[in-house]
């Protein structure tokens, strides 16, 4: 988990929101394990010292809808990938990896949002094919 959480902070945003006690972590980690249809993925580098080392995470979430004729999709979530790593092809065998199990879970869209500050981000979800055709808002709950 701490390796998880330093790949959220390693980012403009996450130096600033993400908390330095792992307990909600863990907790939240328990919850996504409980449901069936959520995923927490990581890559991990056994060549890196210390044996090994997470250098990348996504989250992947499939549900179901009444739109697009009842269309099942997936929603990719805290992409990361290690710093160091960043332009090496790693994000682009993981989102390989979530469009092959999207398509398993019988979801026919994989969508995602990002910040608008995460410029590469989007020229990099560009170059996957993910079109930025709709606005997305947020809206934190207290």
């Amino acid at each position: 988990m701490p390796e998880i959480v330093a790949l959220l902070r390693d980012d403009i945003l996450g130096q600033g929101r993400e908390g330095d006690s792992l307990a909600p972590y863990f907790q939240a980690f328990d919850q996504i394990g409980a449901e069936s249809n959520n995923a927490l993925l990581v890559g991990v580098d056994e060549t890196r010292a210390a044996g090994m080392q997470v250098v990348a995470t996504y989250q992947l979430i499939c549900m179901s809808g009444l739109s697009m004729q009842a269309a099942r999709r997936a929603e990719i979530e805290n992409v990361r990938v290690h710093s160091d790593l960043r332009g090496q092809g790693v994000g682009a065998l993981m989102f390989a990896d979530a469009e092959r199990r999207a398509r398993d879970a019988g979801c026919i869209m994989l969508q995602l949002t990002t910040n608008k500050a995460r410029e590469d981000a989007q020229r990099f979800y560009a170059r996957l094919g993910f079109s930025a055709d709709h606005i997305g808002y947020k809206k934190l709950l207290g």
